[in-house]
């Protein structure tokens, strides 16, 4: 009886030692700067993770520290990004604070209404193909300007036609309104990030074929300008 219990007992242990290491792979300490070695241990699930986690720091106030003259001197030859993110302009949203990311492990597009236009695209195209980044945030946030003058038909000069490429999303979102509790113009936000994202599976090829052969992950988020939280879509 004894023999059994002991080996039912080491069976238990050796189940969570490879539980652990499983779960350590997906879910890596963050280092403090991101080399090449360290950006090839990271998987689309464990940069989605290292993300969420960033923003936990932010809303606990416990942000990460980093020696500003050391990261810039190893990250100055190279960049080997985790993450990309495509944002708003809005000065509310200070992109790198919010998911507490340091000097030289995130690429960051923005503009109003987070929208993605061949340049956007093509920036995001070079972040992941060529440097690396293991995952795409589209990032929307309530009380968004460009949503509030997509709604109203604002009108000032070439803001016009970038405000006009949000309109589909007010559709979708008059679709969906029974499906949320945000106010109707922040779940217009909600549901442009949902339109941006199949854009880019749509005009971009090269990010589609990446996502489909696991090398990245695009998701959506919105972020609260009011509590600070970035609500996750996946």
């Amino acid at each position: 009886m004894t023999r059994i219990v002991c080996y039912l007992g080491a069976l238990f242990v050796s189940f969570g030692v490879i539980t652990a290491e499983l779960q350590a792979r997906e879910n890596p300490e963050q280092p403090a700067i991101m080399t090449e070695s360290a950006q090839k241990s990271v998987t689309p699930i464990s940069a989605l993770r290292m993300m969420k986690d960033g923003n936990k720091r932010f809303l606990a106030g416990t942000l990460r520290k980093q020696d500003t003259k050391e990261a810039l001197t190893v990250t100055a030859p190279h960049q080997y990004p985790f993450a990309s993110v495509l944002s708003c302009i809005d000065a509310r949203v200070p992109v790198e604070q919010i998911f507490d990311q340091k000097i030289g492990v995130m690429c960051v597009a923005r503009v109003a209404g987070n929208m993605a236009n061949e340049d956007i695209l093509g920036s995001l195209e070079y972040a992941s193909k060529a440097a690396g980044s293991r995952l795409i945030v589209v990032l929307g946030h309530t009380a968004c300007g460009a949503v509030k003058g997509a709604y109203e038909n604002a009108e000032l000069g070439n803001l016009t036609g970038l405000l006009n490429k949000i309109k589909p999303a007010i559709e979708v979102a008059k679709a969906d309104k029974r499906k949320t509790s945000l106010p109707f113009k922040d779940s217009i936000a909600q549901s442009n990030v949902g339109v941006v994202i199949d854009n880019i599976r749509t005009n971009s090829p090269v990010l589609a074929e990446m996502e489909k052969a696991g090398s990245i992950k695009i998701v959506g988020a919105m972020y609260d300008v009011q509590t600070g939280t970035v609500t996750w879509f996946e």
